[in-house]
């Protein structure tokens, strides 16, 4: 029992000459509360230099509003030291970032003010020092200490897209559900704050075309079947909202313009079934007798047609070729004609898609057939003999109109 007493009493003396601090400390004071006693300062003391004395400084951080509009400067918060007593006997000072130009410090009360409105995404913090001095003899009664004066954060910037408008792309007859492209917008705010930086996306012109995921900002179809020959170019507005997306929140807005890209959903096809064309029958061969075309609603190398001579006999006489500028047919004289040995001649031309999409199979064939009539011109042609040289005899005695040969 004596030996318990006796340890109290020593670890009593120990933390009454300031050489123990408690083993767990309170926590520090926010902005206006009353600051904490538990930090081992030190003071000047004549020639005995500095001895170990509590100080009670308000240190972690201050936090200031941004864009304060207030007609008296704002108050940041209050500086205090253990060894001030309220007999203005301590003087504060400040110095470090924005000191007196920004922050201005009560000497004698320890209140700091913020001399101007001040822009959280212009400077986000402060890093200041502060000190205490005797005001007589101008002797630091601590040593400087530093502390951070941090901006807070208000809703004052909306969200904005960097890059728009935006262009994209995607295939025609796309399910439901196809990508088309990602937006982001960006938020300047303080995103570890509140909601100011929280941004949610919808679509306010484009629908019931397209979605957007409120999230992430992904596009992607939202409807099935659409035709790139019905309607090709979309424009999509998204709007991204901050605060979450609640009232309130500032919003942005951009456009993107989608075009429906080609597939090969759409087969070639003759304007009419009959085709009458004439020829002469004096073309040389290998001349083209005309033109024939089946149109095909889609464009680039899904709208190329191949066309054929169906096997019969009326398509010997005639080769066809096409056309790549145009995907027009052009039928060509593979014989000579001749106008009295026959005057006609009819068959058929089969037009494919050279590029066949396996989707879109089920759809019906992609080919079409037409009829083509072609009629031979005469020529008014001169005699021909059908010998070079004629060797006949006669008599010479023969009477006048007899007949010697042919």
């Amino acid at each position: 029992m004596l030996t318990r007493n006796c340890s109290l009493l020593l670890l009593c003396f120990l933390m009454d000459r300031g050489l123990l601090s408690p083993l767990h400390s309170p926590p520090q004071g926010r902005l206006g509360k009353d600051p904490p006693r538990s930090m081992l300062g030190l003071r000047r003391n004549g020639a005995q230099g500095f001895q170990r004395v509590k100080r009670g400084w308000v240190w972690n951080q201050f936090f200031v509003l941004e864009e304060y509009m207030g007609s008296d400067p704002q108050y940041v918060g209050k500086l205090h030291t253990d060894l001030d007593k309220g007999d203005s006997a301590v003087k504060y000072t400040l110095s470090g970032d924005g000191a007196g130009s920004i922050f201005t410090i009560d000497q004698t009360t320890g209140d700091i003010h913020a001399l101007r409105s001040l822009d959280r995404e212009e400077k986000p913090y402060y890093t200041l020092r502060a000190q205490a001095v005797d005001l007589d003899t101008g002797r630091p009664l601590e040593p400087e200490s530093e502390f951070v004066i941090k901006v807070q954060d208000i809703n004052d910037n909306e969200p904005k897209f960097l890059e728009g408008p935006y262009t994209a792309s995607v295939p025609e007859m796309s399910p439901v559900g196809t990508y088309v492209m990602q937006v982001t917008a960006t938020d300047a705010d303080d995103p570890t704050y509140g909601n100011s930086a929280r941004v949610v996306y919808s679509i306010l012109l484009g629908q019931p075309y397209f979605s957007v995921d409120p999230k992430t900002g992904v596009i992607r179809t939202a409807l099935p079947n659409m035709d790139r020959e019905v309607k090709e170019l979309y424009q999509v507005l998204i709007q991204a909202k901050d605060m979450g997306g609640q009232l309130g929140g500032l919003a942005g807005t951009t456009t993107i313009n989608i075009t429906l890209s080609d597939v090969n959903d759409n087969p070639p096809r003759f304007s009419k079934s009959i085709f009458h064309l004439r020829v002469l029958e004096s073309s040389p061969v290998g001349s083209s007798v005309g033109r024939i075309k089946a149109h095909d609603l889609d464009t680039g190398k899904n709208a190329e047609v191949e066309y054929n001579i169906v096997p019969g006999d009326g398509g010997t006489m005639f080769d066809i070729t096409t056309n790549e500028r145009n995907q027009e047919g052009t039928i060509v004289l593979k014989k000579p004609l001749d106008y009295e040995t026959k005057k006609a001649y009819t068959f058929k031309v089969e037009a494919s898609n050279a590029h066949l999409d396996p989707r879109f199979h089920g759809f019906g064939p992609y080919k079409d057939m037409a009829t083509v009539k072609i009629n031979v011109l005469d020529v008014d042609e001169p005699p021909v003999f059908s010998r070079p040289a004629y060797n006949m005899d006669v008599l010479e005695d023969t009477v006048v109109g007899t007949v010697i040969g042919r």
